[in-house]
């Protein structure tokens, strides 16, 4: 059985660990590990992406259980996991999960990036500043739109009034697909002074093979 036994080890077998070389900006496949081209001429406001997995079959599926079947102690399962990829060689200031709008927030009745957050800070004993950001526009999925229009999506939908100057900052989500709503919160971030900003997620969507 895993660590918190959810699953059995056959089961974790079949998990899309990320066990090839990725970027060590945005978490997709490179050679060597190497930074890819797209964040070389086109660099995030993040500075790094630390993901566990793919966002693929059977880790998909688990994801949507706790997203939308209320299975919430796979939070706690997932940030374990996560947490075994994480190196901290300077600890972070603090941490913050990705906001939900109020609106999907009252739909859903938790966001599930506070979850993995709460238990990410436990593990760590870092600072969790849960309310320092709110999403402020109630955009679309990014899942449901095509590439091109998710920096769109996302522009202005994040609203931070705390003080972060000078500080180390973490984000945390459940799944990264193109980086477009990390990387428009973690702008956010910066404007209110934050020194760095790095990204732990739970699965990184990986380009078609």
């Amino acid at each position: 059985m895993s660590r918190d036994g959810l699953w059995c080890s056959h089961c974790d077998a079949l998990l899309p660990y990320l066990k090839d070389a990725i970027c060590p900006v945005c978490a997709l496949p490179t050679p060597n590990g190497d930074v890819c081209g797209h964040c070389l001429s086109r660099p995030p406001i993040f500075t790094s992406t630390t993901a566990a997995f793919g966002y693929a079959f059977p880790l998909d599926k688990m994801i949507h259980a706790m997203k939308y079947g209320q299975q919430l102690a796979l939070a706690n399962a997932l940030a374990s996991k996560l947490a075994s990829n994480i190196k901290l060689d300077e600890k972070p200031d603090l941490i913050i999960p990705m906001p939900l709008h109020p609106n999907k927030l009252r739909e859903r009745g938790f966001n599930q990036s506070l979850l993995l957050a709460v238990s990410l800070a436990k593990l760590f004993n870092l600072r969790l500043l849960a309310d320092a950001c709110q999403r402020v526009r109630d955009t679309p999925p990014q899942s449901v739109l095509p590439w091109k229009d998710r920096k769109r999506n996302v522009k202005n939908a994040f609203h931070c009034s705390e003080d972060l100057k000078g500080m180390n900052v973490v984000l945390v989500d459940d799944v990264m697909t193109t980086g477009a709503s990390m990387n428009a919160l973690a702008n956010t971030i910066v404007k209110q002074g934050a020194n760095r900003v790095d990204v732990w997620v739970v699965a990184r969507t990986l380009p078609p093979n």
